[in-house]
C-alpha cells in the first residue's frame, strides 16, 4: 500500500461536479514530498525540529501555491485537493502535514478575499512563483485561541501601517516566508473589529518569546514571539475580517485539519493492521486479543472519513454563496467537525494502540504508535473543542430538528 492509496477526496468525476480542477499531476507530487516526510518523521519528532527535508520538497513539486489563481500563477486547486493533500501529508509526518495544512489555509483567505487589490494579486504571484512558505498568528497575550478578539492594533502614518503584536504562537514562525495575522482595525477599535494582514518576510521582525516543547507535533515548533510589522495599507486584505472568518478562514481550517487528523489516524490502523496479520499469521489464522479493536478503529476511521467528505462537499456546494455560507446549518456543521474529527481521530488511534499492545506503546519498532497518539491528542486543544461547542450553543439551541433524515 502506498502512503495515498486510501484517498480522502470523492472520486475526481463527484468533485468537479463541485468545481474542483483537473491537477492531474497533484496525486504523484504529493506521494513524493509524502515519502520525504515519512522518513524525516521519527527524527523530526525525537528533535522538535522544522520538517526541512519535507517543506524543502513541497516547494520543489510546487504545492504550496496551489491554491493560487491559473491567472497569477497558480494552479487554481480545490477544498478536495488541500484536504487530500493534508490526509496523505499526515498519514507521513503529522508536523509536515499540519504545516501545509495552516499553510494553505492563509492562502485561500488571501486568494478568496484580496481579488483586485493590487498588493495582494501580487502577493499571490509571488506564493505561486516562490513558493512562499507563509505562517499564522491569530493567538495572542491572554487570548488563547479566541481568533474572534485581538488586543494589538493597526496604527497608520498615512498610507504606511504598523502593529506591535505580542504573539504568544506562530507555528514555524521562525521558517516562513511570510506570515498572515489578525489584528484590530485601529486602536479605538473593539477587539472583535478586526482585519487581515498579509506580510512577507521582508516586512516584519520576530523576538522570541517563548519555546516549543510539547508532548506532540514537535516540529511545528509553534513557539511565541513579538511581531513588529510595518508595510503599506494594501496589504490588509480589503474584505472585513467577520466575513473572512466565516466564509474561509474557519472552513478551510476545519476541512484542513481534520484531514490532518484523519491522515494521522489512517497510519495508525495501517500499523495495527500489519500487527494482527503478522499475529494471526503466527498462530495458524487464530485472531489475536487486539483483532476487535483493529475492527473498532478501521470502523471509526470509515466514519471519520466520511464526515470530512460530506463536509467538504456542503462547503464546495455552498463556497461562493454568502448567504448558504453564513446560514446555522453550515456554521454548526463546520464548527462541529472540527470537535468531532478531533475527538474521534482520537478514539481511532487508541484503539490501534490496543490493537497493537506493548508493540505499538513502545517508540521504537514498525508497530508503534507512539508519536501519532501524542501528535492526535493535540487536536481537541487546537482552539480547544470546550470554546467551540460554548460558541456555537446559543446558536443551536435557536436550530429546530428536521423533519427528514436527509436535509
Amino acid at each position: 500500500m502506498t502512503i495515498i492509496d486510501t484517498a480522502l477526496k470523492p472520486a475526481r468525476s463527484e468533485a468537479q461536479d463541485f468545481g474542483t480542477q483537473d491537477l492531474g499531476d497533484l496525486t504523484p507530487r504529493i506521494a513524493n514530498v509524502a515519502a520525504i516526510a515519512a522518513a524525516d518523521a521519527d527524527s523530526v519528532d525525537r528533535e522538535a525540529r522544522f520538517p526541512q527535508a519535507a517543506i524543502t520538497a513541497a516547494k520543489a513539486n510546487k504545492l504550496l501555491g496551489v491554491l493560487v489563481p491559473r491567472e497569477f500563477g497558480g494552479e487554481e486547486a480545490s477544498i478536495f485537493d488541500v484536504t487530500d493533500m493534508s490526509y496523505a501529508l499526515g498519514r507521513a509526518c503529522s508536523s509536515t502535514a499540519m504545516i501545509v495544512a495552516m499553510h494553505h489555509v492563509k492562502v485561500a483567505c488571501v486568494v478568496r478575499h484580496g481579488r483586485g487589490n493590487t498588493w495582494q494579486e501580487s502577493f499571490m504571484r509571488r506564493i505561486a512563483s516562490e513558493q512562499m512558505l507563509l505562517a499564522s498568528s491569530t493567538t495572542e497575550g491572554q487570548n488563547g485561541g479566541n481568533v474572534r478578539s485581538s488586543a494589538a492594533a493597526i496604527e497608520r502614518n498615512g498610507n504606511t501601517i504598523s502593529l506591535d503584536r505580542d504573539a504568544t504562537v506562530i507555528s514555524y514562525g521562525a521558517e516562513a516566508d511570510g506570515l498572515v495575522t489578525v489584528a484590530r482595525r485601529a486602536g479605538d477599535a473593539a477587539a472583535s473589529d478586526q482585519i487581515l494582514l498579509a506580510l512577507g518576510r521582508d516586512d516584519y521582525a520576530l523576538t522570541r518569546t517563548t519555546s516549543w516543547d510539547t508532548l506532540g507535533m514537535r516540529g511545528t515548533c509553534s513557539t511565541g514571539f513579538a511581531l513588529k510589522a510595518r508595510g503599506v495599507a494594501d496589504q490588509i486584505v480589503p474584505e472585513p475580517y467577520d466575513r473572512i472568518h466565516a466564509q474561509t478562514m474557519v472552513p478551510y481550517a476545519h476541512l484542513c485539519w481534520s484531514s490532518v487528523w484523519a491522515g494521522i489516524a489512517s497510519a495508525a490502523v495501517e500499523r495495527a493492521q500489519a500487527f494482527v496479520r503478522k499475529a494471526a499469521r503466527g498462530a495458524n489464522g487464530q485472531m489475536p486479543p487486539g483483532a476487535a479493536h483493529f475492527t473498532e478503529a478501521q470502523a471509526n476511521l470509515n466514519k471519520l472519513r466520511a464526515l470530512i467528505t460530506t463536509t467538504a462537499e456542503m462547503y464546495a456546494a455552498r463556497e461562493f454563496d454568502e448567504r448558504a455560507l453564513g446560514a446555522l446549518d453550515f456554521q454548526s456543521a463546520i464548527n462541529l467537525l472540527k470537535v468531532e474529527a478531533s475527538e474521534l481521530a482520537g478514539e481511532i488511534v487508541m484503539s490501534a494502540l490496543r490493537a497493537t499492545g506493548l508493540s505499538g506503546y513502545r517508540n521504537d519498532g514498525t508497530s508503534s504508535v507512539a508519536r501519532h497518539l501524542r501528535d492526535v491528542l493535540s487536536a481537541p486543544l487546537m482552539i480547544n473543542n470546550d470554546r467551540i461547542r460554548a460558541n456555537i450553543a446559543t446558536a443551536t439551541l435557536m436550530g429546530g430538528g428536521s423533519p427528514r433524515l436527509r436535509s
